[in-house]
């Protein structure tokens, strides 16, 4: 009897320990995704940046030479 509930404790343990390495395993996970979404935020964001400021400096260039002329 004693051999039986060493055994049901033993599985019970390993089940629980299964459930709470899963769980971090699925914070983890969702971590990772926030942090890439984020990435491609920034990154969006910067090339819109780059963006404008070439245009900007093409407008700016495009004054200087209509003054030189």
């Amino acid at each position: 009897m004693a051999f039986i509930l060493k055994a049901l404790g033993g599985i019970t343990a390993l089940i629980l320990l299964v459930v709470t390495l899963l769980g971090s395993i699925v914070t983890i996970g969702g971590l990772l995704l926030t942090t890439i979404k984020v990435l491609i935020v920034v990154i969006f964001v910067a090339v819109l940046i780059l963006v404008t400021c070439s245009i900007l400096r093409d407008r700016s260039r495009k004054r200087r030479e209509a003054r030189e002329i």
